[in-house]
């Protein structure tokens, strides 16, 4: 967390702030010297670095002192924010007991709720939803909380979020499906989650390629296990390829040998009239697309 400290007194108060330092808080902001809201030039409240560095006791005499629990810095952030950032579910309780609200956003649309489940902070997201946090919160670009924790790998976020209504095939603004986005990171639970709780096998992106393309692509073969499982398109997709060929550009064995054991035809050409044998150089590949296939006459 960066800041601007400003005047001496304000520079001590972010200090004890930031190092829990509650004696030397209190005698600050008892002097009348020192305003309980004293702030940066980016708007950084010492409410704000206390939730953050998630020291309770200075939170608390902040809060008693005046400081306005829902202010915020230049960036959107409020002290609640920095708090589920951090995963400090007792400061996000004692914020909610005195009026913190979960509605406001940062300037790229981040709330409480998207960035605690981005950081698979599960205690603080279930303390959020059950104080009125928006499952359907998104970033600017579409990007919602489930995404996030998607993207992630949080598992036990991702059932939280789906138990609250989270809706399982939202996707961002690039047409990026959760689903995609766990595939392509090699989340292989939380693609088995999100399959069991009804994600699209086959929804692509504005790209056309799906989450089997981009886990062939880049070799997650636990991933790719998965979603075999519930019959994902092995033809040829939106972007004019196959699973196949990614695999093939990929270069893994396993994984084409993945495809291939469901069926994937080695024959069938993407848009470019191209076989996904045309693709690679490699002998160990291309015998097991044919084994009458070699480098001297495919």
């Amino acid at each position: 967390m960066s800041f601007k400290k400003e005047t001496p007194l304000a520079n001590a108060v972010f200090w004890a702030a930031r190092k829990g330092n509650l004696a030397l808080l209190q005698l600050l902001l008892n002097s009348g010297r020192v305003d309980a809201d004293c702030r940066d030039s980016y708007g950084t409240t010492a409410l704000m670095v206390a939730s953050y560095s998630g020291h309770y006791e200075c939170v608390k005499e902040l809060i008693m002192q005046g400081a306005d629990i829902n202010y915020q810095r230049e960036t959107g952030s409020t002290a609640l924010f920095f708090a589920s950032q951090q995963g400090h579910r007792d400061v996000v309780k004692l914020l909610f007991e005195f009026g913190a609200s979960t509605e406001f956003q940062t300037k790229d649309g981040g709330t409480a709720l998207t960035v605690a489940s981005q950081y698979g902070h599960s205690k603080v997201v279930d303390t959020l939803l059950k104080n009125g946090a928006n499952v359907h919160d998104q970033l600017n670009d579409g990007a919602t909380s489930l995404f996030l924790a998607a993207q992630e790998g949080h598992v036990t976020v991702i059932r939280q979020l789906l138990s609250s209504g989270a809706k399982v095939n939202q996707a961002r603004e690039d047409g990026t499906a959760p689903l995609w986005m766990a595939a392509q990171m090699g989340h292989s639970e939380a693609v088995k989650v999100l399959l069991l709780r009804g994600a699209d096998r086959d929804a692509d992106r504005k790209d056309g390629s799906t989450a089997l393309f981009k886990a062939a692509l880049k070799g997650h073969n636990s991933v790719i296990e998965e979603l075999l499982k519930f019959s994902p398109s092995l033809g040829l997709l939106k972007n004019g390829s196959t699973a196949l060929h990614a695999a093939v550009v990929g270069g893994n064995l396993r994984t084409i040998l993945l495809l291939l054991g469901a069926s994937a035809d080695p024959t069938l050409a993407n848009k470019n009239n191209e076989l996904p044998a045309d693709l690679t150089k490699s002998d160990r590949i291309l015998k097991l697309l044919h084994p009458n296939i070699s480098n001297g006459n495919s």
